[in-house]
Order: C-alpha cells, then sequence, then structure tokens
C-alpha cells in the first residue's frame, strides 16, 4: 500500500493545506484527499509541483508499506 506522508512535511515546512494547495494549483478539498490517504492515484504533475513547493524529494512524502495479510518475496 502506498501512503501519502502529506501531513508530516507540512508541518515541518510550516505551511497549510490552503496555502499549499494554492501554490501548488489544487483544490484545497483535493489536497484534503491525499494528505488523508484516500487518494487512489496522484498525477506526476501534481507530485512535481508539491515536491517544488515543500523542497522535498517524492520518497519524503510517499512511503510503501505491504497490507495486511499481503505475502513479502
Amino acid at each position: 500500500m502506498i501512503k501519502v506522508d502529506l501531513g508530516v512535511m507540512m508541518a515541518r515546512r510550516g505551511i497549510g493545506a490552503g496555502e499549499l494547495a494554492q501554490r501548488v494549483g489544487i483544490t484545497p478539498a483535493n489536497l484534503s484527499i491525499l494528505k488523508n490517504n484516500k487518494a487512489r492515484a496522484i498525477r506526476f504533475s501534481t507530485l512535481d509541483a508539491l515536491c517544488r513547493e515543500l523542497d522535498c524529494q517524492p520518497g519524503d512524502i510517499l512511503s510503501f508499506s505491504p497490507e495486511e495479510g499481503e505475502e513479502q518475496d
């Protein structure tokens, strides 16, 4: 499962959701969906804009963890 740890990076950078949404060019509702791990997809252009505004790498806001019951190699 891919998790979006956007809230952590926003807190580190001291930026609120409304301001970040405006800077990135997405609606506050869509940012909230990302922040709360409800998104099923993210556009590379959105990820690029988030990384630019938060001065981070994609791996700073995205993480992977196996779902419960999923086998690992």
